[in-house]
């Protein structure tokens, strides 16, 4: 059974179910995040939904590159969590499945590709007090 964090299931409302990959980009004890401007402004782990037919760890650097601008080597898999919210940008009521991997940044190329992300790096203990999302949060706390 996976972990589910955030909002409560609403009865009678229909989820998509929606996979995703994140990392957690660790350096120096530094993590490296994405600050999503819209719908609503919050830092979160670089990651994101697969495409149709992708595989998850190609997703996983595509999605790391498209927000940070950084290239990543892939450690190991932390684990993974669910939550269930509301994604404006979709207009969709989700499941989000999100699996967490710990991973290196190996090489900034430029700046986000993604309209509206801005790499940010921090501390880990900010880190874990500023995402948006407890799932987030919990698997920050595992490198404490």
């Amino acid at each position: 059974m996976i972990r589910r964090f955030g909002e409560r299931v609403e009865a009678g409302r229909r989820y998509v179910r929606r996979p995703g990959v994140y990392a957690v980009l660790w350096r120096a004890g530094e993590v490296l995040l994405t600050h999503q401007a819209e719908p609503v402004p919050e830092f979160q782990l670089p990651g994101g939904g697969l495409d149709p037919g992708e595989q998850p760890i190609a997703a996983l650097h595509r999605e790391v590159f498209e927000e940070t601008g950084w290239t990543m080597a892939l450690g190991r898999r932390l684990g993974a969590f669910r939550r269930f919210t509301y994604m404006p940008e979709y207009d969709l009521w989700a499941e989000k499945i999100c699996t967490v991997y710990l991973a290196r940044p190996v090489r900034r190329l430029g700046p986000p590709a993604e309209a509206g992300h801005t790499a940010v790096w921090a501390p880990l203990a900010v880190a874990c007090r500023i995402v948006g999302n407890e799932g987030d949060r919990r698997f920050l706390s595992l490198l404490a």
